[in-house]
């Protein structure tokens, strides 16, 4: 049998129906959810095991190329600005969540050189982050959808940082709490690509298996 890789189709499967051997339960459980409750506070403690899981994600010459700014109810008049650099449609939920975390690349090296894995090395402590506030029961969700210079100017970061991502992070909340268009997304199924679409074996677009 041989698996087609169709380019000119758009094919994923549910994440339920995924035919291979199970991956780890806590990559299977991470999910970028919307669900926050407001009321319950995480402590320092909590927030300095997320920011201990991402120092020890790896980086290309072990340059650790990330920044975060931490945003939580202690300093009301910095989370309130932090929830005014998102878009609005992620204030609708984010702003129920009780921490923000600015995710921010240190694009130039120690040597003057621009660090063109910066992005990548800030990807992958970002996932540690949501995999270790998974693990502690935590709802998170990593957003694309703010303002970036507005956030540069208002945190006073400098030139060679760049404001790349903007995490919530928060205790499971209820569903009903949210504007029914907000309900729909959190209800509708995950799906991802089939392997066979991002993964060849040797050449490009050499089927990855095949008898």
């Amino acid at each position: 049998m041989t698996i087609k890789n169709d380019q000119s189709t758009s094919k994923t499967i549910p994440i339920s129906e995924f035919p291979y051997p199970e991956i780890h339960p806590l990559l299977r459980s991470r999910r970028s959810s919307r669900i926050y409750d407001p009321d319950r506070l995480l402590t320092w403690e909590q927030i300095h095991l997320l920011l201990e899981a991402a120092r020890s994600a790896p980086s290309s010459g072990n340059r650790q190329p990330w920044i975060y700014l931490v945003f939580d109810p202690s300093d009301p008049e910095q989370l309130e600005k932090a929830r005014s650099c998102l878009n609005p449609d992620n204030q609708i939920w984010a702003n129920r969540a009780p921490l923000l975390l600015l995710a921010v690349s240190q694009d130039i090296r120690p040597d003057g050189k621009e660090n063109t894995k910066a992005l990548h090395d800030l990807g992958m402590a970002n996932q540690n982050i949501l995999l270790q506030a998974t693990a502690m029961g935590l709802h998170c969700r990593p957003m694309a959808g703010f303002d970036a210079e507005k956030a540069r100017k208002l945190f006073n970061i400098p030139e060679g940082y760049t404001p790349r991502v903007m995490i919530a992070v928060g205790y499971p909340g209820k569903l009903e709490d949210l504007p029914a268009e907000v309900q729909e997304k959190e209800n509708k199924e995950r799906s991802r690509k089939s392997v066979d679409q991002f993964a060849y074996r040797g050449n490009w677009q050499q089927p990855l298996i095949e008898d």
